[in-house]
């Protein structure tokens, strides 16, 4: 699962006994070369999705950690990226980056629950954050992002279909689940981090009551299952007022 440059088990046993901050300050150095970071595979899908749908002047990236999703947003946005996350680390490692010319792009340290922003942005884009926050936080969460929209912006995330019961990754993801609620029932400070607190249902009725309309496009890039429902979708939630 870990490339060679990849973080040892030593390593991420420390940052999983850390807050939710201080782990990610302490992985951002090799968090490219572990399977936390989005594929490009699913980068790529999501940029030309968005290219279909632009062109955006100004857009945000939610949760950035070092800045793949700031790169999907310099290729439909025409004025300035914003990436904002809270692990100074993780920023650190963003802003060392290099990058071709493209729309002027900033970085803000910033918690998602708390974003200084008030409609600044035609697209907000979130790639892997959301299993960071409980369901309980949702709410708030996407208050926030519609607060930072302006009428008619669109938040944008992919969406991946949850694997089966019959999956070996379905009770992969759950042992995982299951580990995580342990260590933050016996060990303090929590760090949050669950697979499977995010179902399509729950997100998309919560999108609603915070004021958007929400459409799911399908990436067509990965395929259906087998009952002909997409393997990856795309969650487009408009501001509608």
């Amino acid at each position: 699962m870990f490339s060679p440059e990849g973080p040892t088990l030593r390593e991420l046993a420390v940052q999983a006994l850390s807050s939710v901050e201080r782990g990610y300050d302490l992985l951002a150095p090799k968090f490219d070369h572990t399977p936390f970071r989005t594929p490009d595979s699913v980068l790529d899908a999501v940029a030309s999705a968005l290219k279909e749908a632009g062109p955006y002047e100004d857009g945000l990236d939610l949760c950035c950690g070092t800045g793949a999703g700031v790169d999907v947003l310099a290729t439909v946005c025409h004025t300035s990226v914003t990436g904002v996350d809270f692990s100074a680390g993780m920023l650190d490692e963003a802003r060392g980056r290099s990058r071709p010319a493209g729309p002027r792009v900033s970085w803000v340290r910033a918690d998602a629950r708390a974003l200084p922003f008030s409609a600044r942005f035609d697209l907000v884009v979130s790639f892997g954050a959301f299993g960071h926050f409980l369901p309980r936080e949702l709410p708030g969460l996407f208050a926030q992002v519609h607060r930072a929209l302006r009428p008619g912006g669109c938040f944008a995330f992919p969406l991946v279909a949850p694997p089966r019961p019959s999956s070996p990754v379905y009770w992969m993801l759950l042992g995982f689940d299951a580990v995580m609620r342990v260590r933050n029932a016996l060990w303090r400070p929590p760090f949050v981090m669950y697979y499977r607190a995010f179902r399509l249902g729950e997100v998309r009725r919560e999108l609603e009551h915070a004021g958007f309309r929400v459409d799911l496009r399908a990436l067509p890039e990965f395929g259906s299952r087998r009952d002909g429902s997409p393997r990856v979708r795309m969650v487009e939630a408009r501001r509608a007022d």
